[in-house]
């Protein structure tokens, strides 16, 4: 069958490699429109639990991961020239489009009760913008008299100072966020060249458009990296130039087709299918090698470069075939495993390692059958002392010293056991960030200052409308959010009970010691004062703060947390220290409480990519079978390949090829 494929493949030469010009370019064509993943969910399977308790919060609230910061640390903010620029800062960011809202200390604003309309009233605290320092000072003191604002603008260690922006969802699933987050780096970053202080910039959009854009470059870097590297070894190798460009060209129009496919599949680019192309790379070098052999193999041997031609199709076509295929199955388990983004990895890298056998083996024959037969530089390497000397090197004791071989690899596997235990399954978010990296440093910056940036959102579900505004409910509510403050991987969670509890210390007209739950006493004088049943058009400042943290029933309730990036093995330890807390406080007859977010869905990515590579190891140990009768057949290639070679080094002997007549 084989030797009538190599007739084919050499009779009809011209057309294939039209046919597969053609088809390239047409998948370059593709390959231009394949876009790059923001989406960090991918790992999660849209069946699973967690994922849709994550959906239908979004549905309730929308999102939770588009919060970008930017801390400055000084102790002259409330210098009236450094003030003034701050609030330039704050202006300048809320210009940037698809900047939704802007929370910092400029705009921060104070509630004050309103006798007359029986309201509570929102004033801007710094506005208008103070003229002289005097002034400024006055609102600084009733600034840092509101303790809603401690630890969320300010934190009460250091003289530092936090700016919350919030990006709109659509741009950030986008290459738009690329130009937005850029956006507010470079305008906070000539801030603070112009003060002489290192602006620290964190969250989830700053962190994922960092991560996909190293994604894009590693990707080109890694691509000609690999180019360079494969053309240089090949080309001390072979000594042809010729030999080098086929090789690479075939791997391009690899690279070519793998990308495309990524396309024509629906899926983008993640950090997974970002390493298919150097892949691929990596697996047609090696089928470039085996056919460049055998042809100059055998046409050392008869010196017929047709015959070479089609014996180097015929023998080793299945050889790479069956390479190619076992490459395409090991990959390709992937596909069997739950996480998403594993199944796209498996089914493009399984499809584009058999393209790459398929463009080698139209390929290489067909240019090979146009061009003069290769000189004997060009075969030299056949013959080289140095690699022969080597292969005798790894040959001897292989076949001569049988039992120490698997004496040493046996034990050699034993010790490695205890070491494969230690191994943790442990994934960051900030994982792939160099630690010397700023993004990383002043990540850890905000959590040593602000308890962190990553988004754990827990929703209270009454069972009930209007059970969130029920005085047991934000009682229970403030007691939890205590409960979760009080762990230093925690920040201050915002609820719908801060609300009220800042409402309760408008009405005793600002009093910080007022700042708490109202009691039974009290709630009938601030009832007509949190009435939340205003118009949509001409919503209360109290309904716009505590709104955003129900549903429109009032019967769900959310609970916003930022906390540190402790990672998918201290996180489950953390919120199942939780969970016994909230049933005590709740009760489970008349409360439902989740815990979602963020934070939980990527513990449940890494959950199932670790599992999903659990599964694909079990899966290749099943084919194991098939993969032995593949060595087999490579075993028996490979024997043939060496008596040729002999042959074919007596055949240079008797005809002085090498030099020498006798």
């Amino acid at each position: 069958m084989w030797q009538r494929l190599a007739g084919l493949v050499l009779k009809f030469r011209l057309t294939l490699l039209a046919l597969l010009i053609i088809s390239t370019g047409i998948m370059a064509w593709f390959a231009v429109k394949v876009q790059l993943s923001y989406d960090f969910t991918g790992a999660v399977p849209r069946s699973n639990e967690k994922y849709q308790q994550y959906r239908e919060f979004k549905k309730k609230f929308g999102e939770d991961g588009n919060m970008m910061v930017v801390s400055v640390e000084t102790d002259s903010l409330f210098t009236l020239s450094f003030f003034k620029d701050y609030v330039k800062l704050n202006d300048d960011i809320r210009k940037i489009p698809a900047v939704e809202n802007v929370l910092s200390v400029p705009i921060a604003v104070n509630m004050v009760k309103n006798d007359s309309t029986r309201k509570l009233d929102a004033r801007q605290i710094f506005s208008p913008i103070p003229q002289d320092q005097a002034t400024l000072d006055s609102l600084k003191d009733v600034f840092f008299s509101l303790p809603f604002y401690k630890g969320l603008l300010y934190s009460p260690k250091v003289s530092a100072f936090l700016m919350a922006v919030n990006i709109n969802k659509d741009t950030l699933n986008s290459k738009a966020r690329i130009n937005v987050v850029q956006a507010i780096q470079r305008v906070a970053g000539d801030f603070g060249e112009r003060h002489k202080i290192d602006v620290k910039l964190s969250g989830l959009p700053l962190i994922r458009t960092i991560m996909a854009t190293k994604v894009k470059d590693e990707l080109v870097m890694f691509l000609g990296i690999s180019l360079v590297l494969t053309a240089v070894i090949l080309l001390l190798f072979f000594r042809s130039i010729s030999a080098v460009l086929m090789s690479m060209i075939v791997v391009i129009m690899g690279v070519i087709w793998s990308v495309a496919t990524i396309y024509l599949c629906g899926f983008k680019i993640t950090l997974l299918t970002g390493l298919i192309p150097p892949l691929i790379v990596v697996i047609g070098i090696p089928n470039c090698v085996y056919f460049l052999n055998k042809y100059h193999t055998e046409y050392a041997i008869h010196g017929d470069k047709m015959k070479a031609l089609t014996r180097m199709v015929q023998k080793m076509g299945i050889v790479t075939l069956f390479t190619n295929l076992t490459a395409a199955i090991g990959f390709g388990v992937f596909y069997f495993t739950d996480s998403a983004i594993l199944k796209e990895f498996g089914i493009v890298a399984g499809i584009n390692i058999m393209l790459i056998f398929l463009i080698s083996f139209i390929f290489l024959p067909a240019v090979l059958s146009y061009l003069p037969p290769p000189k004997s530089k060009h075969t030299s390497y056949l013959d080289s002392p140095l690699f022969n000397k080597l292969l005798t090197m790894l040959n001897t004791p292989a076949f001569r010293h049988r039992p120490a071989i698997y004496t040493i690899t046996a034990a050699m596997v034993i010790a490695a056991i205890p070491g494969m235990m230690r191994l943790k399954p442990v994934g960051f978010i900030v994982d792939d960030i160099p630690k010397s990296d700023k993004l990383y440093k002043d990540l850890k910056y905000i959590e040593q200052n602000f308890k962190g940036v990553m988004p754990l959102e827990i929703v209270l579900d009454t069972k009930r409308k209007n059970g969130v505004v029920n005085l047991k409910t934000l009682e229970s509510i403030d007691k939890f959010t205590a409960e979760i403050a009080a762990k230093p991987q925690f920040a201050r969670p915002l609820s719908v009970s801060e609300g009220i509890k800042f409402a309760r210390q408008a009405y005793y007209n600002g009093d910080s010691t007022s700042y708490s739950v109202p009691n039974q006493f009290d709630i009938g004088f601030l009832a007509p004062y949190m009435r939340m049943k205003a118009t949509s058009d001409n919503p209360t400042a109290f309904t716009k703060l505590v709104t955003s943290f129900m549903d429109s029933t009032r019967q769900v309730a959310r609970i916003s947390v930022n906390m540190a990036d402790v990672g998918s093995q201290e996180l489950p330890r953390l919120l199942d220290s939780l969970r016994p807390r909230a049933a005590q406080i709740f009760d489970t007859a008349q409360y439902k409480v989740t815990f979602t977010g963020t934070s939980v869905i990527f513990l449940e990515g890494s959950r199932y990519i670790i599992n999903g590579l659990l599964e694909s190891i079990a899966r290749r140990l099943c084919s194991s079978c098939f993969v032995c009768c593949t060595c087999s057949v490579l075993e028996n290639a490979d024997h043939l390949h060496r008596a040729e070679h002999h042959s074919a080094d007596r055949y240079r002997w008797r005809n002085g090829l090498d030099g020498h007549r006798y």
